[in-house]
């Protein structure tokens, strides 16, 4: 299978064309771009997706488009996806959504307790955890007391290790968590992103934004050219 894979919802910007061999399962990187970044997705994407896809050879023979769906960055996500989306309808492919989360814990060895986490600011943290590569429950957004929590409980005695943007912010607010293994990414591997992409079902994957809490910003209050109501 050859795939193309779009990520923008953290702190890269990575566009990827990779191709497994049927019968060795082996991965390989045809073209890769990728850029550490929190803003400005938008105006770097097209130019990486083109790179990564001249160095592949060209868009001929994609047989599918993965995309990180979050949780995320609100304004990434959307350039992510409507960026994927636009090429998913001009090459005639089926585009996928993977989440950001399980691409964290797949971008690292998959044996004993992995925690994905992300930074999600306020005292919280996206999260999702798994053992052995699977997870043990939904995404969810944790206060920082909670994560830990379900973290320590799931670890017992044993091991564990940490991966993503909230993995320092853990580690350093709570002492318990200080010994853990940690990968704090920036953003998932574009390798790991690949795996999954090939691995989705398009049925169940849909490349729709997968947000965990609502939205910081918040209607307005009165229509332009209202007057403002009189103080009570």
């Amino acid at each position: 299978m050859k795939v193309m894979v779009i990520d923008t919802a953290l702190g890269a910007c990575a566009a990827g064309v990779f191709a497994d061999d049927a019968a060795s399962a082996v991965l390989r990187a045809l073209g890769l771009r990728r850029e550490l970044m929190t803003k400005g997705h938008q105006e770097r994407l097209g130019g990486l997706a083109r790179d990564a896809a001249a160095e592949a050879g060209g868009f001929d023979g994609l047989d599918r488009i993965g995309v990180t769906v979050g949780p995320g960055s609100f304004t990434g996500l959307r350039v992510g996806l409507a960026f994927a989306l636009g090429l998913g309808a001009a090459l005639d492919r089926p585009v996928v959504g993977v989440s950001t989360l399980d691409a964290l814990a797949a971008s690292v060895p998959a044996q004993g307790l992995v925690a994905a986490v992300i930074d999600a600011r306020r005292g919280q943290v996206y999260g999702r955890l798994f053992r052995d590569g699977a997870p043990l429950g939904e995404a969810e957004a944790w206060p920082l007391e909670t994560a830990r929590d379900r973290i320590l409980a799931e670890a017992g005695q044993g091991g564990f290790s940490l991966v993503g943007s909230g993995a320092a912010l853990l580690a350093e607010t709570f002492s318990e968590l200080a010994g853990a293994e940690m990968e704090p990414l920036a953003a998932p591997s574009a390798e790991a992103l690949a795996r999954l992409t090939m691995a989705a079902d398009p049925a169940t994957s849909p490349p729709s934004p997968l947000y965990l809490r609502a939205p910081d910003a918040t209607p307005p209050s009165r229509l332009p050219g209202q007057p403002r109501q009189p103080a009570a």
